[in-house]
């Protein structure tokens, strides 16, 4: 049996917890605001950018002359995917739940007789794909506060995708990230942003189609636009994870501080009843020695 001394101790360590995770829950409860609010205005610009890229790419004929991001390899043999999580852990399942995604989509592709390879963004994601994966990681970036990237940083990532993709390092990429739903739901998402899916995306569009002039042509206009989907694409998954990270943060903290306050309580009966155990013995102890005399 503990002494009363340990369990003190005990008592008084649990409580130090308690107050970080309490102080750390009420620091994600303050980010989460202002993460769910990028993520969510990312949204509507990021799927019409989307479509609209997918509608003209379309009706573009995919000629030598088109950009390689519409066209393609010619090949679908190698598939990357860039696996976006965060650089700090203490957020419940929400890197792992992306790593686990990561994994099953890798299995499947592998299952088809396909090269599967991983793009990083995030040291949690890295860390965990490492354990299995370690040959198969081309690039691992660590971008830090997720909250904080802004268009320039994630420029930065894309225009690094694309020119592995012109080099035909890969023929198609997968991004894989955690869409936010709610503080206490966040889905797993993955989509393929090279090539852009055509058929995929096109198809989500509704409405009549209609007879289109284009200037400059489709070509230029591509030219243009596939970059910067690829960024947009990437920017939105950053917002995304970063609200997904303080809801899940924010929960995980909560859980924890629940869990202590349980703890607290447990030991603190533990303590009083060994106290009370201590106090009689020590009182049967004196009496036995007065009868005894």
């Amino acid at each position: 049996m503990a002494s009363l001394k340990a369990l003190k101790m005990r008592i008084n360590s649990v409580k130090s917890t308690q107050k970080i995770t309490k102080a750390m829950k009420m620091v994600a409860a303050a980010k989460l605001r202002r993460a769910q609010d990028a993520a969510v205005a990312s949204r509507p610009y990021a799927e019409r950018l989307e479509a609209v890229v997918a509608s003209i790419a379309s009706k573009v004929d995919a000629s030598p002359q088109a950009p390689k991001l519409l066209s393609g390899t010619g090949k679908d043999q190698i598939h990357l995917l860039v696996v976006a999580t965060s650089d700090k852990g203490l957020a419940g399942a929400f890197n792992t739940n992306i790593v686990r995604l990561a994994r099953k989509k890798a299995e499947e592709l592998r299952a088809a007789g396909k090269t599967v390879k991983f793009y990083t963004i995030g040291r949690k994601g890295n860390d965990q794909l490492s354990r299995t994966y370690r040959g198969d990681i081309i690039n691992k970036i660590e971008p830090g506060d997720l909250g904080k990237l802004g268009f320039s940083d994630v420029q930065g990532y894309a225009a690094d995708l694309i020119a592995r993709f012109e080099a035909s390092e890969f023929d198609v990429a997968h991004l894989l990230f955690n869409k936010f739903v709610s503080v206490l739901t966040q889905e797993p998402t993955a989509i393929q942003i090279m090539p852009i899916a055509v058929s995929a995306a096109g198809s989500a569009t509704t409405g009549a189609s209609a007879a289109v002039e284009y200037e400059p042509d489709e070509e230029e206009i591509l030219a243009d636009l596939l970059p910067r989907n690829v960024a947009v694409q990437l920017l939105r998954a950053m917002r995304e994870n970063a609200a997904s990270e303080q809801g899940s943060k924010m929960t995980a903290m909560d859980n924890a501080t629940r869990n202590a306050g349980d703890m607290i309580n447990k030991l603190t009966i533990q303590y009083n009843r060994t106290r009370q155990a201590a106090i009689t013995t020590e009182l049967v102890e004196i009496i036995s020695g007065a009868e005894a005399l």
